[in-house]
């Protein structure tokens, strides 16, 4: 039988611009300008999530037949459709198991990883290129990613220390761009393994709506799969 994955689905104006969330793979997003082309590009964004589990060495076969089904689509609220920081689905108000969490911050590392990996495949003048059809540089991706690691932990864990030195330090090129992602990977696992069993039940009311460890993971995996996948498809 082959596997079906829920999506939960985040769309601006007039199901513009969408955001899909394959919630049980954690960490694999697909957008498209309109809903109908997030949706389409969602069996590929899945096939290329589940390629880069392998390569981690999670139990999973990407060319396994599967299916998709919409469960929750969200097209009320504020930056839909960007990876929202204002929306949380049902699944974020689970707390995650110790294997879960452990599951995650190897995936997290593998992300630090491969971007760290794409960067030192570049010289400085590619990663400063303007690229074709406009848009940020390379340098400003993975500077944008770097800024965002440690920030969605300290919305649900009320701080994360440390992330802002490191992003200043390789904004002023006083540690590279490769190793200063490596270290992120490695510090968003050691403050979410700090975490109490408190923190990650908890969920945090703030002015920009609930806030929890679940989400928090959700979204340090989803912000740096995304960008990945965005330098990747510029080679």
């Amino acid at each position: 039988m082959a596997t079906t994955y829920s999506l939960y689905l985040e769309s601006g104006p007039k199901r513009r611009k969408t955001m899909v969330h394959a919630l049980e793979l954690l960490g694999c997003v697909a957008t498209g300008p309109t809903t109908e082309a997030a949706l389409d590009a969602t069996p590929e964004a899945i096939r290329a999530y589940l390629r880069f589990l392998a390569r981690h060495s999670e139990p999973v076969t990407p060319d396994a037949p599967f299916e998709t089904r919409v469960v929750e689509h969200i097209t009320e609220g504020d930056w839909l459709g960007n990876g929202s920081p204002y929306i949380t689905f049902g699944p974020d108000l689970e707390p995650l198991t110790d294997a879960e969490i452990e599951t995650c911050l190897k995936r997290a590392r593998g992300l630090c990883d491969e971007l760290a990996g794409w960067l030192a495949r570049h010289t400085g003048a590619e990663l400063d290129a303007a690229p074709p059809g406009g848009g940020r540089t390379a340098r400003a991706i993975a500077l944008h990613v770097l800024s965002a690691e440690g920030s969605y932990l300290a919305a649900a864990l009320g701080g994360a220390p440390g992330f802002s030195r490191l992003h200043t330090a390789a904004e002023r090129g006083e540690i590279a761009l490769p190793d200063a992602l490596r270290q992120a990977g490695e510090m968003v696992a050691e403050r979410a393994r700090a975490a109490t069993p408190e923190q990650r039940a908890a969920v945090r009311q703030l002015p920009a709506g609930p806030r929890t460890f679940h989400k928090a993971i959700r979204r340090t995996l989803e912000h740096s799969w995304e960008h990945l996948a965005e330098l990747e498809r510029r080679e």
